[in-house]
């Protein structure tokens, strides 16, 4: 799970984040530099009872960088492709 950010503070599904993990917790362990081990950002996630709405957040809003419900920007494309074949399969 990422932070809570401002943005996430403004979000209308409610307030998933007061309940999360990572309250508190310093910003720039969610936005590790391209190569840096996520795996201490990935283990404040880990057992976070709002992972899944942090998750889903990060998903609706197409946040590109960072850790959020435990993923990060690759496993959540990943995601997002995986959905929206289902979608297609689904329609079809």
């Amino acid at each position: 799970m990422a932070f809570a950010t401002e943005e996430a503070l403004e979000a209308p599904e409610g307030n998933w984040w007061d309940q999360a993990n990572c309250l508190g917790v310093d910003p720039d362990l969610f936005f590790p530099e391209r190569g840096a081990s996520t795996r201490e950002a990935k283990a404040v996630c880990r057992g976070c009872i709002v992972s899944d709405d942090c998750l889903e957040y990060a998903l609706r809003n197409s946040e590109k960088f960072g850790i959020w419900g435990g993923m990060s920007e690759r496993e959540r494309r990943r995601v997002r492709r995986q959905r929206a074949l289902t979608r297609r399969t689904a329609a079809g």
